[in-house]
């Protein structure tokens, strides 16, 4: 799914409007029908609703949502916010519509900002849609910080929240919805963590904008769904064996770290790989092949850490990082192999880590690795960043750079190509933000890359399944007793669940 900026979002209405053909006032009511079947399934008939509507089209979009909602004998009242005398042409047929109906409108203006809202009313928050340009101030930000006070439900994106670039936004002067009832496709600026605060939980409506303009369009900018994964999965054959499926080398787990080695492995055998080799240190023999009998070990000559792999030729993808520790001889080893493998790689954890202590050896890299760092060991590989549109952008000059895919990894985890684009992920929830699931990440990837996925989809499609992995897990266990095993656990579940 292709995320827009607001002026290919504005051109992709004229498209439809033009090619499907529709007029923009039906196009409007199939967008606020959308919001009212959404609101109709969470709401009952016992809640009121406050609706707080601009003079521009996102304001035409809440003045049919009120209409629909009275409808349906929810208690509705609609307060127009008159930031400019410009109504719209579409605002001006829906509210003459509704002056027909006997709903409650009251007027705001600069010269009458006082309301009262019912304690039970939900707010719908449809002033500004994605054209706004410029911060809000003056007696509209009054306004909002008064509906903050409540439930809000925002239309299309919340009220002073821009699509992409908010860096010299007032963040003191916007909505803090709930919900966010987003048309067609997620904004860029709802990928970001930062504004979690404003966009709440946000859902995506489809409203039927013509499909050779969203297949012509060109953006860097990504939002993976199970549509988009479903056609990655490589399907087997029946006269296969595990020689096809790949072999791949996991460098994982030192003295005391040796769980993490026992998640990725079982998390990369769970993934489809034909062969799994571990490479241990001594202390590692016995636990490995007790708890991951299904994994073949090359045991170090050390017996608590990794100090050097002989022999990669056998392999079709290495995976290192996950509890191998930071000691200065795994760092010389990961140097070494870095410098003389052009096997597909997944790089994690501490061998991050000891990148980011040893920058230089960035050059080294493999072409197309896949890194997997969480914020804070990407800020140890760039820097800090002071918003997340900043951050993203460090995460494109890394990629670029480097020539490597990066997965940020977070809520809607972002993977970076060297090509410049962004993929950001949908599947996953707040229960795996527990010790160990970086670690079940690494051998979902090596394992798709043993497999012969191509690097960039085997980060997609790797991220993806850990996500449904987890959000199965969560309808298991719920996410505060998830725990990593548990995503492992389900992962067959997920393919399960792709195929549907």
């Amino acid at each position: 799914m292709k995320i827009l900026t607001a002026q290919q979002i504005k051109q992709a209405d004229e498209f439809t409007i033009k090619n499907e053909p529709i007029s923009s006032i039906d196009l409007m009511e199939r967008a606020a029908t959308r919001c009212v079947e959404w609101l109709k399934n969470k709401y009952n008939t016992d809640k009121s609703f406050a609706i707080f509507c601009g003079v521009g089209n996102n304001g035409g979009d809440g003045l049919v949502i009120a209409r629909l909602l009275a409808e349906k004998k929810y208690d509705v009242k609609v307060f127009v916010v008159e930031f400019s005398k410009n109504y719209s042409p579409d605002f001006i047929i829906n509210l003459e519509k509704l002056k027909k109906t006997g709903i409650e409108l009251v007027t705001l203006s600069e010269k009458e900002v006082h309301f009262k809202i019912a304690l039970n009313s939900i707010v719908i928050d449809a002033i500004f849609g994605s054209g706004l340009n410029k911060p809000i101030d003056g007696f509209v930000a009054e306004i909002i910080h008064q509906m903050n006070t409540h439930e809000i439900v925002s239309i299309d994106i919340p009220s002073g929240l821009f699509c992409e670039d908010n860096q010299n936004n007032n963040l003191k002067n916007i909505v803090n919805a709930n919900y966010t009832l987003t048309f067609e496709q997620p904004k860029l600026a709802m990928m970001f963590p930062q504004n979690n605060i404003f966009c709440g939980e946000c859902i995506v409506l489809p409203i039927g904008l013509h499909p050779d303009f969203i297949k012509k369009v060109e953006t860097p900018y990504f939002f993976t769904s199970k549509q988009d994964v479903k056609g990655l999965v490589l399907p087997r054959q029946k006269f296969s064996h595990k020689g096809i499926y790949g072999h791949a080398l996991l460098m994982v787990g030192s003295y005391g770290k040796m769980g993490a080695a026992i998640l990725s492995s079982k998390a990369c055998l769970r993934s489809g790989v034909g062969l799994l080799t571990v490479h241990v240190p001594t202390v590692g023999l016995p636990i490995l092949q007790t708890a991951v009998p299904e994994a073949m070990c090359s045991v170090d000559e050390e017996t608590n850490y990794f100090t050097a792999i002989k022999n990669t030729e056998t392999y079709q993808a290495i995976g290192i990082g996950p509890g191998i520790g930071l000691e200065k001889q795994t760092q010389s080893a990961l140097k070494l192999l870095i410098q003389n493998t052009v096997l597909p790689m997944v790089i994690d954890a501490d061998a991050l880590n000891s990148l980011a202590e040893n920058k230089t050896w960035l050059s080294f890299l493999p072409n197309n690795s896949i890194l997997t760092p969480h914020p804070k060991e990407f800020e140890r590989l760039v820097g800090k960043w002071s918003n997340d549109e900043d951050r993203l952008k460090l995460q494109l000059d890394f990629s670029t750079k480097n020539n490597v895919i990066v997965v940020l990894k977070g809520a809607y985890t972002s993977i970076s190509t060297p090509l410049g684009k962004v993929h950001f992920n949908s599947s996953g929830n707040p229960g795996m933000a527990t010790a160990g699931a970086g670690d079940v990440l690494t051998g979902i990837i090596a394992s798709l890359l043993a497999q012969g996925y191509l690097p960039e989809d085997a980060a997609i499609l790797g991220v993806y399944l850990h996500g449904v992995a987890g959000d199965l897990a969560k309808e298991q266990v719920g996410e505060v007793s998830m725990i990593a095993s548990d995503i492992i656990d389900q992962l067959p579940n997920a393919y399960g669940w792709l195929r549907v």
